[in-house]
């Protein structure tokens, strides 16, 4: 269904955009219809510029999102509303979704305005009063009301009401559990699962949380500094870890059958940014044995079919290097 390529995104800092900032390096993956793929990495990663890409909201520096074979960046006057018809965003701060002045159903106004303007009002309100059920919310209860009226899974269930009603096919939801309590966030990610198996929706799950991810993904993306360094079935990636970053990811998961201890992965001190090599080379305790890992960046390599990790020692063990690093592909689980 969606498809990046090589995607990267580069931002010009200082004075006349001397200086480069790489956010998004060589991004490739792809997601399939009704399949949920998390996005996972610290602050910083790229996640968010990789949501923004998708929907138009920050052009892509270089290579290609496609949409059920179609460049996004393409798409301009009808097939551009036509794309958000079937591919809509929900952020991490409901609150700044929406116009503190206004009541939070002007959100639904303005979609009545843009794609539906032939619908009676009668009409309209039926479609919204269903949309709001299906998300678990009581219309009487929260049309009409500001926003400081509502709590965030209130704010949050609306949008992804707003998302419903265009009867969209891929979903980029963007840290979308993180300002909510712990009751309300299994509600949440309970309403995504059953969205995917009534209307075979597409959901990138962007967030830091391993814990989510591992609950409602199919498939896990690990990214660092924009770079892919793990990605699979969420199975193989939670269970057989490869890369030294996804291990040190998952050692850092609080436990509750024990009280904190010191991590089970050792770190480097980050030193800064770097030019060339591995992204992680300066944080990672393998890096001292390979020189390798500091001039030359490995690629993804699969350990199997639904398994890939871009590591040069963990690459040299993999089933798939007696033919080669190559370039990588994308991994779909569907």
């Amino acid at each position: 269904m969606l498809e990046l390529e090589r995607v990267t995104k580069i931002y010009r800092l200082g004075v006349l955009g001397r200086k480069a900032l790489k956010a998004v390096d060589s991004v490739s993956f792809t997601v399939a219809r009704g399949q949920v793929i998390s996005l996972i990495g610290e602050s910083g990663s790229g996640k968010t510029t990789i949501g923004r890409m998708i929907l138009r909201l920050t052009p892509v520096t270089f290579g290609r999102i496609l949409f059920q074979g179609a460049d996004i960046s393409k798409f301009h006057g009808l097939a551009l509303k036509n794309y958000y018809r079937r591919v809509q965003g929900v952020f991490q701060d409901p609150f700044s979704s929406y116009n503190p002045i206004f009541k939070a159903d002007r959100i639904f106004n303005i979609v009545q305005r843009e794609f539906f303007p032939h619908l009676t009002k009668g009409e309209w309100r039926e479609r919204v009063a269903n949309a709001l059920c299906s998300v678990g919310l009581e219309p009487g209860e929260v049309l009409g009301k500001y926003p400081h009226q509502l709590s965030g899974g209130q704010l949050q269930r609306l949008l992804i009401a707003r998302a419903m009603l265009l009867e969209i096919q891929f979903l980029v939801a963007d840290e979308i559990l993180s300002m909510l309590d712990a009751s309300t966030r299994i509600d949440v990610l309970n309403l995504l699962a059953e969205l995917k198996r009534i209307r075979d929706l597409a959901v990138l799950f962007i967030t830091h949380d391993l814990s989510l991810a591992y609950y409602i993904s199919d498939e896990a993306i690990i990214i660092y500094r924009g770079y892919i360094v793990e990605q699979g079935a969420i199975e193989k990636v939670f269970v057989s870890p490869l890369h030294p970053y996804t291990r040190m990811l998952l050692a850092a998961v609080p436990r509750l059958d024990r009280k904190w201890g010191p991590a089970e992965v050792g770190l480097k001190a980050q030193e800064g940014k770097i030019v060339g090599g591995c992204p992680y080379h300066d944080r990672c305790l393998h890096a001292e044995k390979e020189e390798t890992c500091k001039h030359l960046k490995p690629s993804l390599v699969f350990v199997d079919d639904r398994h890939s990790v871009a590591c040069h020692p963990m690459g040299r063990l993999a089933k798939g290097v007696s033919h080669g690093t190559s370039e990588a592909r994308g991994t779909s689980v569907a």
